[in-house]
């Protein structure tokens, strides 16, 4: 249990922000089942064992706005960084149609073995960065499928979500749609889920935040990336000015 749960890119950088990605990779710690869930390869390079094309975005989006970028190092389906430690879905046995099988017999103490090994160190580096300095924003980056199984297709280019706190969402949403996208507001997904990521480090205790979906086949190859965190950089950057917070 060597390798680390996650990977902390530009920590020396002198701008506010920190930029995460919890589902940055598809990758099964060899303790875990030899480091093979039982899934089919090609389900692993599907959404549901990462968010396809989001470590890029939030690599070249942390770099453009000069600040840290915090990137988690385990699949979701191993055990998942943006649940909190009491959400039921914190270990999947069943995603979009697709049974885990490594994780239909797991147990609470390898739950326990998972979350101590990968989720908690995750969680403490998070709050270590916050914490660097009094006014940082959290800018949290994800990607989203064009379409779930038997589901509707999803038409939007941009999902931003939030719970309590729109101080950022709502101008930023604003500001995108000024470039003529389609933007969802608490889409393709409602808010935040009570112990997730952001309420943890963000909202609990007041800090600014926004948590911005991007939909994946936008963004699968670098070149998709690296325009989208081009296009996105001077939206944050202005939208935070603009603020006054």
């Amino acid at each position: 249990m060597t390798h680390p749960s996650f990977h902390i890119e530009g920590a020396e950088r002198a701008g506010r922000w920190l930029v995460t990605c919890d589902h940055a990779t598809n990758r099964v710690p060899d303790w875990v089942n030899g480091g093979d869930l039982g899934l089919d390869p090609a389900d692993m390079e599907r959404h549901i064992a990462y968010d396809v094309g989001a470590a890029g975005v939030t690599r070249a989006l942390a770099a453009a706005l000069d600040s840290p970028a915090l990137l988690s190092d385990f699949s979701r389906l191993v055990i998942d960084p943006n649940r909190g430690e009491d959400d039921p879905t914190l270990l999947m046995k069943l995603y979009d149609g697709t049974i885990i099988p490594a994780n239909r017999h797991a147990d609470a103490a390898e739950r326990t073995r998972r979350l101590d090994a990968l989720h908690r160190p995750y969680h403490a580096a998070y709050r270590d960065l916050v914490r660097r300095r009094d006014d940082v924003v959290v800018c949290a980056v994800h990607s989203f499928t064009p379409q779930l199984k038997g589901r509707p297709s999803r038409p939007w280019e941009v999902g931003v979500l939030y719970a309590g706190d729109a101080r950022l969402a709502t101008p930023f949403m604003a500001a995108c749609r000024d470039k003529g996208w389609c933007v969802g507001d608490n889409e393709p997904y409602t808010g935040h889920l009570p112990g997730d990521s952001v309420d943890q480090h963000a909202l609990r205790d007041g800090r600014l935040n926004v948590l911005i979906e991007v939909r994946n086949d936008l963004i699968s190859d670098p070149e998709g990336q690296a325009r989208w965190a081009a296009n996105l950089a001077p939206i944050l950057r202005d939208v935070l000015a603009e603020s006054g917070l």
